[in-house]
């Protein structure tokens, strides 16, 4: 069994890796000096990652070993010169089955068909009715969630920032907003769907009907698709934050609490990440290993990953570069020894 976690940064990418997830070797940078905003693999085992330059623009790259040599996409999701759209950043990729996807800012959803070379725009959602109403959050105007339904992948979900969630039934070609339930945060009297600022989705392995997110104004669920939400935050210290997490073996929620909108660290200064274990019924706080006090570091959405082994490894970084790495279940936790540029992504990849 290897462990492969690409951390991205604001300044490049790095591979850390382990055989026994107990000691790990950290390599790089890849992309020196780039942003990398995520990463993905597809059922090939390609893997792919998104770019971003304030001088170059973004873009997507594939390799076969993310240590190995990377090519550009021919063509790169992007809007019209002439389109008043500007493509800003990769927030998201998914591989599911033949489609790859890419969410974005400004927002919008990209597919690909032939492995991630060429991605077009799908135009139900990034034409949508509301879409001059649209609003962005203080990271952007960004569609950074992506949901497939893995018995029907005609049925798509996307988180737009600060828009709300959309679900598509019919493999993107229409989408509805989907926020009841949820509180508005920048109303807009003609399009009252919108104006929700969702930060993180995840979604239950056994009925995608069953669906968890981490908005601006607390922690919510649904079962039925998002057509509903409740409220789901007994225990947290505090409803913002920012990702959300689960392991598939057993839909065990993580979260990353933080103070408020107005701070975005950790409250008291205690790192803290919360876990589930009952569908989000209750929340514990799970501190063993994380810093007791003066720890002023966030978890940024894109942040935050699990590996789906027995017992689940659960993996995080922060905003002042720690790594932290938990192999059961979020019990304890470990800092590697780094301290790498402020961490935008972390993704996992096993293999054996």
């Amino acid at each position: 069994m290897n462990v492969r976690l690409i951390v991205g940064t604001a300044k490049g990418g790095f591979v850390i890796h382990s055989s026994d997830r107990q000691d790990w070797k950290i390599e790089g940078p890849i992309f020196k000096g780039w942003k990398v905003t995520t990463s993905a693999r597809d059922r090939d085992g390609t893997f792919l990652v998104g770019t971003a330059s304030d001088v170059y623009g973004s873009a997507i790259h594939r390799a076969n070993d993310p240590l190995g040599e990377w090519k550009q996409a021919n063509q790169s999701p992007q809007y019209p010169r002439d389109g008043g759209r500007k493509m800003n950043q990769i927030w998201r990729i998914v591989a599911n089955g033949d489609s790859i996807y890419a969410g974005v800012d400004e927002a919008g959803l990209f597919r690909s068909t032939d492995g991630g070379d060429i991605w077009s725009p799908v135009a139900g959602l990034n034409e949508h009715a509301t879409r001059g109403a649209w609003c962005p959050g203080a990271g952007g105007l960004c569609a950074h969630s992506i949901l497939i339904d893995p018995t029907n992948p005609k049925r798509l979900w996307c988180g737009i920032s600060a828009v709300g969630v959309f679900r598509s039934d019919d493999g993107g070609e229409s989408w509805q907003a989907k926020n009841d339930g949820i509180p508005v945060i920048l109303e807009d009297k003609d399009h009252p769907d919108i104006g929700y600022c969702v930060h993180g989705l995840v979604a239950s392995p056994t009925d995608a009907n069953r669906i968890y997110r981490q908005d601006h104004v607390g922690m919510f669920r649904s079962t039925d698709g998002g057509d509903h939400w409740e409220r789901n935050e007994e225990g947290l210290p505090s409803g913002f934050g920012f990702p959300i997490a689960m392991d598939s073996q057993t839909e065990t929620l993580f979260a990353a609490p933080q103070e408020s909108d107005e701070y975005r660290l950790p409250k008291e200064g205690r790192l803290c990440i919360c876990r589930s274990t009952d569908r989000g019924n209750r929340w514990e706080e799970m501190r063993d290993g994380l810093p007791t006090c003066h720890s002023y570091e966030g978890v940024l959405r894109g942040a935050m990953v699990t590996d789906h082994l027995d017992p689940c490894g659960v993996y995080f970084g922060t905003t002042s570069g720690s790594v932290y790495v938990s192999v059961d279940c979020g019990a304890s936790w470990k800092s590697l020894p780094c301290r790498l540029p402020r961490v935008l992504c972390v993704d996992a990849y096993v293999d054996g």
